[in-house]
This record gives structure tokens, C-alpha cells and sequence, in this order.
């Protein structure tokens, strides 16, 4: 619960629990850690602003996210987004006992199905983030975009549609080149 009274170390509290995840759904959405972490400082600056109007009745994390959304989508409207997701995009547990080529092979992976993912509308690419990279269920992911769960549904079931298209695509251009 948030204490309205003591605004600072309410924000301290809320960023220390929402930062992490915040910055995720950026990058994964600008696909750029630099845009990632401005625009995850504009999201908990457009939360300290509007705090004090918080109603507590709503969940805290779905507030957050849907803020988050409203300024990713902002920032693609001024950019126009045409970005190339960059090595390093998950964190993830390196393996000592990976081979050389088996890293390299993992993050070309990786890479592809980001490029991919940064193709795909706006709208899809945001439920994609949200249900299958940060896991949200259905109803938080239909509160941060703010529409019905029977949408979230869809978007997400032809947003994958649509990635798994891509990725055939792009699968048969990367071998038929290598030929």
C-alpha cells in the first residue's frame, strides 16, 4: 500500500520494486538499452507526478505498466522506430561450460527473433512483450494496454502468428543465402 503522506519514500519503494522490470519491457519494446533507460526515468517521473491521483484500489504494477506503455508508444511516434536489437538483451545466466561456438550461435538466436519481434506492429509487439517475454497474465496485460482480455487474446495469437511468419521467412533467407 502506498503512503501518500510520505511521497518520498513511497517512490523510493515503488521504483526499487518496479525499475527492473520497467527497464525490460523498454528495451524489449525500443530495443535500445540508452532509449531504455531514459524512457524507464520518464516513466517514474510521470509516476511521481501523478502519485498523489493514484487510486488505490488498482494494482500498482498494472498503473506502472500502463504509464510505461503510454511512453513507449510516445517515443515511437516521435522516432518512428526502426531499431536493430543489440547482443546483451536478456540477462541471462552465462554457462562456463559453453562452447565458443555454442554462445555465438545462442546469441545469433537470440538476435533473430528480437529482429523479428522489432518488426511486428506496435500493438502486437507490446502484448508479445508483455505475456511472452515478462510473463503478465492476460488481465494484467489487457490492464496496461488498456482493452478486454478477449483482445489480448487475439493480438497475441496473431502477433505470433505473424513472428512465427516472419521468422520462416527470414529462416529461408538466411539458408538460401548461405548456399
Amino acid at each position: 500500500m502506498i503512503d501518500l503522506k510520505n511521497l518520498e519514500s513511497s517512490i523510493i519503494v515503488i521504483y526499487n520494486e518496479h525499475y527492473l522490470d520497467v527497464f525490460r519491457f523498454l528495451v524489449c519494446f525500443s530495443g535500445n538499452q540508452n532509449d531504455a533507460e531514459d524512457l524507464t526515468q520518464e516513466v517514474f517521473i510521470r509516476v511521481l507526478k501523478s502519485l498523489p491521483n493514484f487510486k488505490t484500489d488498482t494494482n500498482i504494477k498494472t498503473w506502472i505498466f500502463s504509464i510505461a506503455k503510454h511512453v513507449a508508444i510516445d517515443h515511437y511516434r516521435k522516432k518512428k522506430f526502426t531499431a536493430i536489437f543489440k547482443d546483451g538483451f536478456f540477462t541471462r545466466l552465462e554457462s562456463k561450460d559453453k562452447k565458443p561456438d555454442e554462445e555465438l550461435e545462442t546469441t545469433e538466436l537470440e538476435h533473430f527473433i528480437h529482429e523479428a519481434i522489432s518488426r511486428l506492429k506496435p500493438n502486437h509487439r507490446a502484448v508479445v512483450i508483455l505475456r511472452g517475454i515478462n510473463e503478465f497474465s492476460v488481465k494484467e496485460t489487457a490492464a496496461i494496454l488498456q482493452c478486454s482480455e478477449s483482445k489480448v487474446k487475439v493480438d497475441y495469437h496473431r502477433a505470433l502468428r505473424d513472428l512465427k511468419r516472419k521468422l520462416n521467412v527470414e529462416a529461408g533467407e538466411v539458408f538460401s543465402n548461405a548456399k
